[in-house]
């Protein structure tokens, strides 16, 4: 996806033509990181603070309408305003209206993202389709703990970024590492376009196995990338070769 940096409406009319092409009988969609907006880096937060909205204003209500007309679950992160504090806010849109959210753990002080944003402290986690989803944002994947997969509690983890194209390398190898790890299915998803401060972003997107093989198929549709996930063959995997098992046992400070 190309961000237009600050401009909802372009960002909501480019997913909607998106979910017009995308196939059928697609269970998902993964948005990039602040897909709405793109990733605020070194602005004032009083600025930020003119792009964000509650759990319950006209972006998430756009969500909820588009997952239930096309069947399907949306998810991303936007800016959210809860209580007077800024969140880099993950969400996940089920067709049926039920929605999950959980704030960005790890802000990236290289951009000032911390002056800006408050912590969360809970990773997102939902079960839908019969498959336990636990989802991270971006700088988020420099942190194996957080994205630990303890006693396969998930069985695919969303990552989504404003990753830019300068460091693009550590993003792609740390999502072939993270499912190696974890023994569990890794989406990626990446913008693309430019930010005010003249980053460019190449949309670094890919889905990989629970061997660490990437599985991307690229739609005829410009921009859509798609991968189908086996439950069976992740059961059969994690059976034949159990590492998960020898797994270090801790626990995360909140």
């Amino acid at each position: 996806m190309e961000i237009a940096w600050d401009d909802k409406e372009t960002n909501f009319r480019n997913l909607e033509a998106a979910l017009e092409k995308a196939h059928p009988e697609t269970d998902l969609m993964i948005l990039p990181e602040t897909f709405s907006t793109g990733f605020p880096a070194g602005c004032d937060k009083e600025y930020v603070r003119t792009l964000a909205e509650r759990n319950t204003q006209e972006s998430i209500d756009r969500l909820k309408e588009l997952a239930k007309r096309f069947n399907v679950a949306i998810a991303g992160t936007f800016i959210a305003n809860s209580g007077g504090s800024l969140y880099n806010r993950a969400f996940f849109i089920e067709p049926s209206g039920d929605e999950t959210f959980a704030d960005k753990r790890h802000l990236f002080t290289m951009a000032g993202e911390d002056k800006v944003f408050s912590a969360g402290h809970d990773r997102l986690a939902v079960r839908y389709r019969g498959w336990n989803i636990a989802m991270i944002v971006c700088y988020d994947i420099r942190f194996p703990a957080w994205c630990r997969n303890r006693e396969n509690e998930y069985d695919l983890l969303i990552a989504v970024a404003n990753w830019p194209e300068v460091r693009v390398d550590a993003w792609n190898k740390l999502l072939f590492a993270r499912a190696i790890e974890n023994e569990a299915y890794v989406c990626g998803v990446d913008c693309c376009g430019t930010d005010p401060k003249g980053f460019k972003y190449d949309g670094s997107s890919m889905a990989i196995d629970f061997k660490g093989k990437e599985i991307t198929v690229k739609g005829q549709e410009n921009g859509l990338l798609y991968a189908s996930l086996s439950m069976d063959k992740l059961t059969a995997f994690r059976e034949k070769f159990p590492a998960w098992r020898d797994a270090d046992k801790f626990f995360i400070e909140k």
